[in-house]
Parts: C-alpha cells; sequence; structure tokens
C-alpha cells in the first residue's frame, strides 16, 4: 500500500503545475487532422494504382478479338479501361464496401428510425458533455496536474468522447467526399476535443482547451426538436433556429474569452492572467455583444481583447441578420396568424390569389351589395404577404364578415387552418393589369391543383387572362364542371361583348349593367322634366341585377308564358327563364320556353329585378292573400294554409293523370 501511494505522488511530481503544457494538446489535434488528411490521401492513391495495374493487366473481350497487355492501339486500351473501370464499379457496388457505405448512411439519416434514435442520442450526448465542461469551467483554472484515476469529470469526459469517435467514424465511412469531410465544423469539434481527452491521460494533465466548442452542436437543436415531433410549424422551426444559433454563438464565445483571460498572452514572460469563471464571461460577452458595455468586465489580454473585437463584429453581423427574419415572426404571429373557426350553422368561402386592395374592394362591392338582402356567408381571405394599412382598414370595415388569414394555399396546412373541407367554394382572383398574363394563369392554376389535392369535392371559381389557358385546368385533379367548378376567362368575356355587341348593338350594355351591382333610387315622375323620363329609365335598368328564387306554390301547373305575364304584370319582376327537370333527373336552363314547360314544385326561376328583396317577391306569392292588393311591395309572406292544401291535391291528380299513361 506504501509502495502504491508512493508511485502516485511520484506520478503526480513529474507534472510540474508551474509549467505550461497547452500547445501540446493542440498540436496533438492539428496532428490527428494532418494524418486523417494524409491517410485519406494515401488510401486514394493506393485505390487508383490498383485500378490502374488492373486496367493494364485484364483481358477485354471486344466483338471477336481479345485485347491483352502487349496491344499497342491507343483507343482499344481506352476502351478496355473504361470497361474495366466499369466492372470495377459494378464490383464495388455489390461488395462490402458499398454496404458498409449505405448501412452508415442510414444510421446517420433522419429518413430512419434508427438513425433518428442515433442522432437524438449523439445530441444528448453533446449535451452532456456542454454539463461536464460547466463543471469544469466553474473554476479559473485552465490548465492543472490531476491524477486521472481521481478525477470523475475527465473519466466522464472521456467516455462521452469514445462515443463521439465511433460517430465520427460512422460519418466517415457514410461521407462521398472524404477529404471534404475531414474540415467540416463537426469533425474539427471532434479533433479539438476528443484527442485532448486521450492526451490528458497520458500527461495526468487536465485542460479546459477548446471543450467549449461543443456548444456548436446545439446547431442542430431544430433537427431534433422535428425528430421529437415537438416543432411542426414553420415559425416555431425559425424560432427553435434563431435562438439556437443565438446560443451556440453566446456559449462559444464566452468559452473562447475564459481560455485567453484564464491562460494569458503566451508570448509573455510574467503572465498577464485574470482570473474569471465561464458564467463571469458568458455575462461579458452578453453585455458587450449587445453594446450595453457596463465596463465592471474586461479583457486584460491582448488575445482576448483580439478575439472580443471578432465576437462583437461577428456578433452585431449576426444579430443584424436576423432582425428581418424576427420581425417576420413577430408578424407571422400576430392577429393572422390563427384559425378560422367555422361556427354551426355559418357558411363561408375561401378566396385567394390576387388579394390587393383595389381587387378585394371590388369583390366585396359586389358580394356584399345591399341589394343581396341576406348574404349569411362570411369571406376567408388568405395571402402570403401582409396586408397593408389600407387594406387592413377595409378588413376592419367589413370585420363582421370578413376575415384574413397570413398563408399560402401552396400549403396543406394553412388550407387546413382557414377550413377548406367545409367551405362552399374557393375563389381564386387574378391579376387583371399584370405584365405576363400566361405567367399569372399559370400561378392561379397551381393554386387550385393545391386546393384540389387537399379538397377533391370543393367547388373552385378561377379566374384566368388567356382563354387557351383553360385547357389546363383538365389535367388539375378532380377538376369536374358539372360538379360547379368553372372558369371565368376576363379576355374571353371581353371579346365575347364586343363579338356580339357587333350582332345586337346594346348586348354588351346589357350584360355589363346586370352583371355589375348598383343601386338606384327612382326619382318622382313629376319631379322630371319631360326630357329626362328617358335617363330615369335607364338608370333604373342599371340598377337591375338578375337573381334566382323558388317559385311560390301558387305557380305550380302555371306554363312559363303564364308565369312570366303573372310576375310582369303582378310583381313587377322580368322572369327571363327557369329551371327544367329531365326524365333521367338532369336539370338545365331553358330560357323563355313555350307553353309545354309547367313550373312545379321547387322550381327555380331567373328573375332580372332591383334588388333580392324584389325577387323574392316570386317566393312569397299567395294567390288567396294577394291577388287583390295594387302595391306589389305590400307582398310580404304569409301563413296560408288553403294554398299548400290545393297544391297537394294538385299534385296527386298530376301524378294520377302520369301513371294513368
Amino acid at each position: 500500500m506504501a509502495d502504491s501511494n508512493t508511485t502516485t505522488l511520484a506520478m503526480v511530481g513529474n507534472c510540474d503545475p508551474s509549467k505550461k503544457q497547452w500547445w501540446i494538446f493542440l498540436v496533438s489535434s492539428l496532428l490527428t487532422l494532418v494524418g486523417g488528411v494524409l491517410l485519406v490521401l494515401c488510401g486514394q492513391l493506393i485505390i487508383a494504382i490498383h485500378k490502374k495495374v488492373t486496367c493494364r493487366t485484364k483481358v477485354v473481350h471486344v466483338g471477336e478479338n481479345h485485347i491483352t497487355e502487349e496491344t499497342k492501339d491507343n483507343e482499344t486500351v481506352k476502351f478496355a479501361e473504361k470497361q474495366s473501370d466499369s466492372g470495377e464499379q459494378k464490383d464495388d457496388n455489390i461488395g462490402w464496401v458499398t454496404a458498409a457505405k449505405d448501412g452508415a448512411g442510414e444510421l446517420i439519416s433522419g429518413q430512419t428510425t434508427s438513425g433518428r434514435i442515433l442522432v437524438v442520442f449523439v445530441f444528448f450526448l453533446s449535451v452532456a458533455s456542454l454539463i461536464v465542461f460547466f463543471i469544469d469551467a466553474d473554476s479559473t483554472k485552465v490548465e492543472e496536474c490531476v491524477e486521472w484515476e481521481t478525477a470523475t469529470t475527465s473519466q466522464v469526459d472521456l467516455a462521452l468522447n469514445i462515443c463521439f469517435m465511433i460517430y465520427f467514424f460512422i460519418r466517415f465511412i457514410a461521407a462521398q467526399d472524404k477529404i471534404l469531410f475531414l474540415f467540416e465544423v463537426y469533425s474539427m469539434v471532434d479533433y479539438f476535443t476528443v484527442t485532448p481527452s486521450f492526451v490528458s491521460i497520458y500527461l495526468d494533465r487536465k485542460w479546459l482547451g477548446l471543450r467549449f466548442i461543443r456548444a456548436l452542436r446545439l446547431l442542430n437543436l431544430p433537427d431534433i426538436l422535428q425528430y421529437l415531433n415537438v416543432l411542426k410549424t414553420n415559425s416555431h422551426i425559425k424560432i427553435a433556429r434563431l435562438l439556437s444559433r443565438v446560443l451556440a454563438f453566446w456559449l462559444t464565445s464566452a468559452g473562447l474569452v475564459h481560455l485567453c483571460e484564464n491562460t494569458g498572452d503566451p508570448w509573455l514572460h510574467i503572465p498577464n492572467i485574470q482570473p474569471l469563471t465561464f458564467w463571469e464571461c458568458g455575462y461579458f460577452v452578453l453585455v458587450t455583444s449587445t453594446t450595453v458595455g457596463y465596463g465592471d468586465i474586461y479583457c486584460k489580454t491582448t488575445l482576448g481583447r483580439l478575439f472580443m473585437v471578432f465576437i462583437i463584429m461577428f456578433g452585431l453581423g449576426m444579430f443584424a441578420s436576423a432582425i428581418p427574419e424576427i420581425y417576420e415572426l413577430v408578424q407571422s404571429g400576430g392577429k393572422y396568424s390563427g384559425s378560422y373557426k367555422c361556427e354551426k350553422g355559418k357558411r363561408h368561402i375561401v378566396v385567394c390569389g390576387h388579394i390587393t386592395y383595389d381587387s378585394v374592394s371590388s369583390f366585396l362591392a359586389d358580394f356584399l351589395h345591399k341589394d343581396r338582402e341576406d348574404v349569411d356567408v362570411e369571406i376567408v381571405f388568405i395571402d402570403k404577404r401582409m396586408p397593408h394599412f389600407d387594406l387592413e382598414g377595409l378588413f376592419k370595415r367589413h370585420f363582421t364578415q370578413v376575415e384574413f388569414f397570413l398563408g399560402s394555399v401552396m400549403d396543406a396546412k394553412d388550407l387546413e387552418r382557414v377550413m377548406l373541407a367545409k367551405a362552399d367554394a374557393c375563389l381564386i382572383l387574378a391579376n387583371k393589369y399584370c405584365d405576363d398574363p400566361d405567367a399569372e394563369d399559370a400561378a392561379n392554376v397551381m393554386r387550385a391543383v393545391s386546393i384540389k389535392n387537399t379538397c377533391a369535392n370543393i367547388k373552385i371559381i378561377i379566374q384566368l387572362m388567356q382563354y387557351h389557358n383553360k385547357a389546363y385546368l383538365l389535367n388539375v385533379p378532380c377538376w369536374d364542371w358539372k360538379n360547379g367548378d368553372d372558369a371565368v376567362c376576363l379576355a374571353e368575356l371581353k371579346l365575347g361583348f364586343i363579338a356580339q355587341s357587333c350582332v345586337a348593338p346594346g348586348f354588351s350594355t346589357l350584360l355589363a349593367n346586370l352583371f355589375t351591382m348598383r343601386s338606384y333610387k327612382v326619382t318622382d315622375w313629376k319631379e322630371l322634366d319631360d326630357g329626362m323620363s328617358w335617363q330615369n329609365d335607364y338608370l333604373r335598368g342599371t340598377g337591375m341585377e338578375m337573381y334566382t328564387q323558388v317559385f311560390s306554390l301558387a305557380f305550380i301547373g302555371m306554363s312559363f308564358p303564364a308565369a312570366a305575364e303573372l310576375c310582369f304584370t303582378k310583381l313587377k319582376i322580368l322572369l327571363i327563364a327557369i329551371e327544367v327537370k329531365s326524365l333521367d333527373g338532369s336539370t338545365r336552363i331553358a330560357i323563355n320556353p313555350g307553353l309545354n314547360v309547367k313550373v312545379e314544385s321547387q322550381t327555380q326561376g331567373f328573375f332580372i329585378a332591383q334588388s333580392d328583396e324584389e325577387a323574392k317577391r316570386a317566393h312569397y306569392y299567395c294567390q288567396q292573400c294577394h291577388h287583390d292588393l295594387t302595391d306589389e311591395k305590400l307582398i310580404r309572406k304569409c301563413r296560408c294554409k288553403g294554398l299548400k292544401k290545393a297544391a297537394e291535391r294538385l299534385k296527386i291528380v298530376k301524378n294520377a293523370s302520369t301513371e294513368g299513361r
């Protein structure tokens, strides 16, 4: 026992605390790097020489001739080399080298379960190694003599470094370019952290050194959190990346200052050491990098001041580059980042595409016009750009029926946020003033593809600029014209109006007035001059639009001319078409049909009227209650039951006559 203690004391005595041997640790790390590069170069050289020799000695069969080593023809030699290389490559592809490379690639890949487990495991080992470093760096001693057998933190650090070394070799096997791999950031981390831990055993000396660069592994934090299903949204991933960069920069800079200040300038005979703990250096770096600089702690060594200059420059550059990203995250995390809450009984439509103040104001002016009496539909706008102040003010004025969300229809998660699956329809607006109409149509078609891929049954109404781009819609998945999917081509409408105006002058004006929502209050005839009555009629006509309503029970059995006459004379609305059901169950729109078309139950009519309130007269009209009214404005919904019974009897008689036929 005494001999053992004497030996131990002698070993400690060989380690002179007054001598600084930190350079040995650095040289060992550099020699590891240089040795690895030389070994890789030698290996590649041996493989190249082996292939060359094999190519020269191998017999290649070309056609019916055999080419040997003594062949003088250069072309055949080149062909032989190509054949040899391809054969060698084929052998390698089925050899153990390729199998080992593929296996190593799967182990470090996040695409496989085993790869994700290994990557997460190594990350937690890196965190554990950092914790061990924090324990050792809590003192002001950077280099000291210790017995390795009694240094618990050194033993734990060695065990962790052995795991890192194994992971290094796995990554080396999977690397395509070995030389490039040796100079990667994480490879450099291994050189300057793994190698010194083995040297410390031989020297019985502990040197904190560059162990702080293990903090660079924190840059993998966003990937790890994605593997663990913690991060799912794009904004959360951006926040995690930003925080990991800041944390890695802070810890690495603090470790560098801690090393320089506690080591002193190596060229001075009298050391200018400033004893600082790691966390004091962390406080100093944080305060200085943010340009506050209280002055209570500052660098005294020349190396510390030199590195601090670069740290400040790099920190300012990093924070400056992060400002736009932080601004984007703050904006995206605001009021437009939530999800649409679909209330029971409420209907909504989704509007995307060219979302600007002009396009939205025109759309809302038409869709929410006061002539549409009961527009109980909410409008959900979605765009990847933040709305400008004018557009935001427009949304606020219509906040009861309009909502805006920041997102893209090309992202399925954003489409889920606006409840696309429960929407009545999706409208894609086009930029009417774009410089490249074909590019605008291509972008809208791609939006339609994304929407249909997410929700195949949604009805899409898309605006296109050019007629020939309609053909691309046939290739959109689940596009069905019968289901209500439709395309409005602006150029087609303009040219069609011009052509019809040549055939029937005034036709384009008539349709334009019908399609445009306007309101006009009829002026009293007594207030008009004799020559101004035509203007009143014209302006009254411009205020009319096309509406659809289901006929009341009083119209059942009437022919179309009789129903049109009743609507015009009694209700003061113009009936132009009705929906006719065929024998196969399909429906079609009949414009001004003859006497053979009768109004049936739940038949829908197409009316030209001033407002939806006027068109509802056809739905509320009751022969028993309204036949003696002279003012059409008094036609309202009644609770008459006699007409309903008469309609039921008429339906029974009609069914009986049909069966008799």
